[in-house]
C-alpha cells in the first residue's frame, strides 16, 4: 500500500524528523530570527518556508536531504544570503531552507600543494584568514566576503575585482563535496590540478545555484602572497580610452596586472554622498575613472616604476585625463573604497534596475554607448549608472530613473528596460549573467537568450541530478 501524507500530518512528522536529525540548535520554526533566511539581501526575493535547518556536518545535510526527499517537500540551500537574484529564497511555501551556515570548518590546508578545504558556511573574509596565515593569497575578493560564504560562491560561480589575474571561482576550484537530491554523498576533495578520468562533475555543481545538489566543503586554490602592490587611480574621457589604457597597461605591467576597474561620473558623485568622509581625489569631475592595481612578487616598491611610466605613457597619448598613485596602505584603501562602495552609491542615487553583464572586452565601449543611446530614446532623461570590472568584460549596468519618477514607476518599465538592455548584449556575444547568478531575477530571459539546444541539455542534466524536482525548485532553469 502506498500512502501519500498530507497537509499536518505531513508537516509535523517532517518536523520530528528533522529535530531528531539535527538538535534543538539545528532547526528554526517561524519567529522573530526567521525572516532573515526568507528575505534577500537587497529585499527584492521573499519566500516564506516551513523550516529553517541548520546543519553542522555533512551527514546531517545528508539525513535533512534524504528526509525532505521521503516526503516530496523541496529543498532551498542557502549561504550568506548576498545573493541578489533570488537564488536563495523558496518559490514553493512548504519548502526548507537548508543554511550552511553553521558548518564553518577549516578541513585541511597544504601550503606545498597551495590548496584549502574548508566547508562551505565558512565565510569568503575566513578563507582569505586561514590563507594569510601560511603566508598564501586565496584572491577571491567581493564587497560582501565579510558575510558572502564560500558554498554561495561556488554556488554562483562569483568573479569579483581579482578575475583579471586569477579567474573566477571555477578557476579557483580544484575539488567539492556535494550531497546529491537522493541524500547521497560525492566526495571530490582532490588537490588535483590534472584529472582526465572521465567527466569533470565539480564544474556542474560551481554555478548551479544550488539545483543540481548541495555543495558543502571545497578545496581550493592558493597563491603566493604578493610582496608589492601598487595602485593608481585616473581619470579618462570614455571607456574607450580605458579600454586603450588596458591594453598600453598590460605592456608594461603583463601578468602582475591584478585589477582593472572602470566607473562612471555618477559613481564618483554617488559614493562622495553615500560614504560620509570619503573624498575624490580629484579637484574636478570626470567622465570616468579607472582604479588599476598591479602586485608581483618583486622587492616592494618594484612596479611603481612600471605604472609611473604608464600614467606617463598615458598621459602624453591622451589617454589620461589625470591620476593618482597610492603612497600607503590607507591611501590604497581609500582608492578602492570608492569602488567597493557603489551598492551604497546606487541606493543614494535612486533604486536602478541592475544588470549583470559580460561582453567580449573589446565590445564594451560599443555596449555602453548603445545602451545609454537606446535607453535615452526609450526613457528621456533617464540617468545612467555603471561600473565593473573592465579587464574581463563584466560591467555593472544600472540605469536609476529619471529625476521625478519614483522607484515604483521606473521598475513597471524593468522588462522593457531588460529587453533593451539585453538584446545588445546579445548582439554583442555576451551573457545576461556574468557572476549574480540567475536565480529567479533572470529565469525567463534564459529562455530567449539561450539556443534550444542548451536549454534542453540544461533541463536533462537537471532530471537525471533531480528527477522529482525538490533541489531550489523555479531556479535557473523551469
Amino acid at each position: 500500500m502506498h500512502i501519500i501524507a498530507t497537509g499536518d500530518m505531513l508537516t509535523n512528522d517532517l518536523g520530528d524528523r528533522l529535530r531528531a536529525i539535527l538538535g534543538p540548535q539545528g532547526l528554526a520554526e517561524p519567529n522573530a530570527e526567521f525572516e532573515r533566511y526568507c528575505v534577500s539581501f537587497d529585499g527584492a526575493f521573499r519566500g516564506p518556508a516551513q523550516y529553517i535547518a541548520r546543519p553542522s556536518s555533512t551527514a546531517q545535510v545528508s539525513a535533512v536531504v534524504t528526509a525532505c526527499r521521503k516526503a516530496g517537500i523541496s529543498m532551498v540551500p542557502q549561504g550568506g544570503n548576498t545573493g541578489l537574484a533570488g537564488g536563495a529564497q523558496p518559490i514553493d511555501p512548504r519548502s526548507i531552507i537548508i543554511s550552511l551556515e553553521r558548518m564553518r570548518a577549516l578541513r585541511a590546508v597544504d601550503a606545498q600543494n597551495d590548496t584549502i578545504t574548508v566547508e562551505a558556511g565558512m565565510t569568503l573574509a575566513e578563507v582569505q584568514r586561514h590563507a594569510a596565515d601560511v603566508n598564501r593569497l586565496f584572491p577571491l575578493s567581493l564587497a560582501s566576503e565579510g558575510s558572502c560564504q564560500i558554498g554561495g560562491n561556488l554556488s554562483t560561480n562569483a568573479g569579483g575585482t581579482q578575475v583579471l589575474r586569477y579567474g573566477n571561482m571555477r578557476a579557483l576550484t580544484l575539488g567539492l563535496e556535494v550531497v546529491l537530491p537522493d541524500g547521497s554523498m560525492w566526495s571530490g576533495l582532490r588537490g588535483l590540478r590534472k584529472d582526465s578520468t572521465g567527466y569533470d562533475l565539480k564544474q556542474l555543481f560551481i554555478g548551479a545555484e544550488g539545483t543540481l545538489g548541495i555543495i558543502t566543503a571545497a578545496t581550493l586554490r592558493l597563491f603566493s602572497r604578493p610582496r608589492d602592490i601598487v595602485t593608481a587611480f585616473v581619470a579618462v574621457a570614455s571607456p574607450m580610452a580605458a579600454l586603450d589604457l588596458l591594453h598600453l597597461a598590460r605592456s608594461h605591467v603583463g601578468e602582475s596586472l591584478s585589477a582593472f576597474e572602470l566607473m562612471r561620473r555618477e559613481c564618483m558623485k554617488w559614493v562622495l554622498v553615500a560614504l560620509p568622509g570619503q573624498t575624490s581625489p580629484f579637484a574636478e569631475e570626470h567622465p570616468w575613472y579607472v582604479l588599476i592595481e598591479a602586485a608581483g612578487q618583486g622587492e616592494p616598491g618594484s612596479l611603481r616604476d612600471p605604472i609611473e611610466q604608464l600614467l606617463s605613457e598615458a598621459l602624453e597619448k591622451g589617454l589620461v585625463i589625470d591620476g593618482v598613485l597610492a603612497d600607503s596602505e590607507a591611501q590604497r584603501r581609500r582608492l578602492w573604497a570608492l569602488r567597493e562602495g557603489q551598492a551604497e552609491a546606487q541606493k543614494a542615487g535612486g533604486a536602478g534596475i541592475k544588470h549583470d553583464v559580460s561582453v567580449p572586452v573589446s565590445q564594451v565601449p560599443e555596449f555602453i554607448a548603445r545602451a545609454d543611446a537606446a535607453l535615452a530614446a526609450a526613457i528621456p532623461g533617464i540617468r545612467p549608472f555603471a561600473f565593473g570590472h573592465l579587464g574581463d568584460g563584466n560591467i555593472h549596468y544600472n540605469p536609476m530613473p529619471p529625476l521625478g519618477i519614483s522607484s515604483s514607476q521606473f521598475n513597471e518599465r524593468r522588462s522593457e528596460i531588460n529587453r533593451i538592455v539585453h538584446d545588445i548584449v546579445a548582439d554583442l556575444g555576451g551573457s545576461i549573467s556574468a557572476e549574480h547568478g540567475v536565480g529567479q531575477l533572470r529565469r525567463s530571459e534564459m529562455l530567449r537568450y539561450k539556443s534550444p539546444a542548451e536549454l534542453n541539455a540544461l533541463r536533462l542534466l537537471k532530471q537525471a541530478f533531480d528527477p522529482h524536482n525538490l533541489m531550489n525548485p523555479g531556479k535557473v532553469i523551469a
